[in-house]
């Protein structure tokens, strides 16, 4: 599963612990609503995690950007100085997107 998937089971489970956590407290259930704090705690953690994992990339395609970026400009091949260029903007792009 892609990390976007994660994030978006992670959202799922969050929400469905707030209902549950909601539905504990209405009706007086201690459990239920403990429960559900739970659910929201580990939907969130997931979230987290496919947030870090996704940073890590922007990192890697950063740095990797970066180094292509150098070498083109140091054989004079604007091309690849261009395409490194390009995958830096965008791991730096991936990063900010999961802070």
């Amino acid at each position: 599963m892609s990390n976007t998937g994660k994030r978006a089971e992670g959202a799922i489970e969050e929400l469905g612990g707030k209902i549950k956590n909601a539905a504990g407290k209405v009706i007086g259930n201690e459990r239920m609503e403990a429960e559900g704090k739970a659910q929201e705690l580990k939907g969130k953690g997931k979230q987290e995690v496919a947030k870090g994992a996704e940073r890590a990339k922007g990192a890697v395609e950063s740095a990797t950007g970066a180094v292509k970026g150098k070498v083109g400009d140091l054989i004079d091949n604007e091309e690849m100085e261009a395409e490194g260029r390009a995958t830096e903007l965008k791991g730096d792009a991936r990063r900010q997107a999961n802070k």
